[in-house]
């Protein structure tokens, strides 16, 4: 053995050892978990809230050996909490302390402004302790309305800010523009609409591509999105008759720094002035992207567009997108690349899907793909629902799908499971409902089939039905009325088999009622999802409360 090469060995491992304290980087709701080493057996983890007793368990983390690192998240927190994480791995045990980020933001300056039609510019920045609070005067409606006469209605230019309860009109180019590489920055309860450029197919020469509601350049990132009504761009996204699509966006983040919340936004508008992606960015084909790392996309609504509900591409390193409501949409959730990972899509519901204003076939609940290293990065895919009719047409899209999980899905689509792709890792799929016929690489051992049937209500709760009604073949003796006949091929009714039909998945579905987990979304039994501005808070902005200011120009 070369005595130089295990010398230089000898020193990459401790170099390794030296470095392998975990970290914890918290969300409101979740924490990313970190741990360098360059051994690949299981580490396991289990949390508990700081003090409490009983250690409860989560999913192994993921390793990669690129980079010699097992990675993964905890869900379900509690926000302002203080955790203990416990990881066991390779005879060793480490317990790691952190607290989930507070949902209450310290205030220190309050800039109150008025109805204007020049851009407002917002250059002070606060500090941890006290953020810098731009709002309406107490009780009135604050619009900006820059009357397409400047490229962007409200510009940040600073960290620690928070933007509450403004209404941005009539930008030429971006609604809300944020500046490269400022962090700390929170829109809330905002209405961004009329933004933008005409939009419309590249090849046409039409240069309105990702002109959006909030817009975050290069390197900016701890930011957090919430409660806002982004609707109604100028400009319009081609559907796929005339290439791909290119025009507005709700939301765009350019290789963001990460650690990133947007929850319980309303990403909508009608089909004549449709979105490229609602939520977005890039680079796509990257190790940063659109969130990148360490961030949370849930509890949104977002209808009419002609690409992606959400486009998470690029790291998406520790990323969960969960609770979100999707239609009105080409493909629910794009994924490619997802260069590191985990990534986490988990009870979601999907719902229409259209290729073009004509063409109702839709596309992807999933989209997949990736190029060389930008690619290979784990994917969890559990809880979803997918609705019927006019719903997606595939699972996944047709691209290579590396390194996949899916568990306790539904999946009701008459196209292609997984795509046919070869891959070095085929991914595991198991324990979903699929309608189709085409499983594609997918060889599931547990899936349950069978026709659904779904209750909707003024909530969007789509619970599943107790019940399903199916064809028994055969000459069936039936009881008609107290008369006994032969019936060929009776529909009959039988116990709905996604009910009790999932698997245990640590974490992810704890608090299951009956015998199993329930496949889908919504577990019978349990408090609905709720979507959108008010899931949460019953919180009303200035501008639904008062009336606009009779200003002149």
């Amino acid at each position: 053995m070369n005595p130089l090469g295990t010398a230089i060995s000898s020193f990459l491992f401790l170099a390794v050892t030296a470095l392998a304290a975990p970290t914890a980087i918290p969300t409101f709701e979740c924490v990313s978990v970190y741990h360098p080493s360059p051994d690949k057996s299981a580490c396991q983890v289990h949390y508990r809230v700081a003090g409490a007793t009983e250690w409860r368990p989560a999913l192994d983390l993921v390793f990669d050996p690129r980079n010699a690192e097992h990675r993964g998240s905890i869900v379900g927190l509690q926000p302002d909490t203080a955790y203990e994480v416990r990881l066991t791995h390779a005879g060793q045990t480490h317990v790691v302390p952190v607290r989930t980020r507070s949902e209450r933001f310290p205030i220190g300056k309050t800039t109150h402004v008025g109805s204007q039609f020049t851009p407002l510019e917002i250059r002070e920045s606060g500090t941890p302790a006290g953020y810098h609070l731009v709002t309406p005067h107490p009780q009135t409606r604050a619009t900006i309305d820059v009357r397409n006469q400047a490229d962007h209605t409200i510009v940040i230019d600073a960290d620690y800010v928070v933007v509450r309860g403004l209404e941005a009109r009539n930008a030429a180019r971006h609604g809300i523009y944020i500046k490269p590489g400022r962090h700390h920055v929170v829109v809330e309860d905002c209405r961004i609409a009329f933004w933008g450029r005409i939009g419309g197919p590249v090849s046409f020469g039409n240069v309105g591509n990702s002109d959006s509601g909030i817009y975050a350049e290069r390197g900016a990132g701890h930011l957090v999105f919430q409660r806002n009504l982004i609707e109604n761009p100028r400009g319009a996204s081609n559907d796929w008759d005339t290439g791909h699509p290119a025009g507005p966006q709700g939301i765009s983040l350019i290789n963001s720094s990460g650690n990133n919340v947007i929850r319980h936004n309303e990403i909508v508008t009608t089909e004549d002035h449709g979105f490229n992606d609602a939520i977005g960015g890039g680079s796509n084909f990257s190790n940063e992207g659109s969130p990148n790392r360490d961030s949370d996309i849930y509890g949104n609504i977002i209808a009419g567009v002609w690409d992606d509900g959400i486009e998470s591409e690029g790291a998406n390193m520790n990323v969960r997108i969960w609770g979100n409501y999707i239609y009105r949409v080409y493909q629910h959730v794009a994924t490619a690349s997802t260069s590191k990972g985990p990534l986490y899509v988990f009870r979601n519901v999907f719902g229409v899907a259209r290729r073009t204003q004509t063409d109702p076939i839709g596309g992807a609940m999933i989209k997949t793909g990736g190029r060389g290293e930008f690619s290979g990065g784990r994917k969890f895919i559990f809880h979803n629902t997918a609705l019927q009719p006019r719903g997606a047409f595939t699972v996944f899209s047709g691209h290579a799908d590396p390194n996949t999980v899916t568990r306790n899905n539904i999946f009701d689509c008459p196209g292609r499971l997984a795509s046919s792709q070869p891959v070095d890792d085929p991914g595991d799929y198991d324990y979903d409902f699929y309608s189709g016929n085409e499983r594609g690489r997918a060889q599931e051992r547990h899936g349950v089939r069978g026709k659904l049937a779904y209750v909707p209500s003024h909530y969007l709760e789509f619970y599943p039905a107790p019940v399903t009604t199916r064809v028994q073949f055969g000459k069936i003796p039936v009881n008609l009325g107290g008369k006994m006949v032969e019936i060929t091929d009776p529909v009959v009714t039988a116990p709905n088999p996604v009910i009790d039909g999932g698997a245990r998945l640590p974490n992810f579905n704890d608090d299951f009622t009956g015998r199993a987990p329930d496949i889908g979304a919504f577990e019978v039994g349990r408090p609905p999802l709720r979507f959108g501005r008010r899931a949460v808070e019953n919180v009303w902005a200035p501008w639904e409360l008062y009336a606009a200011e009779q200003t002149a120009p």
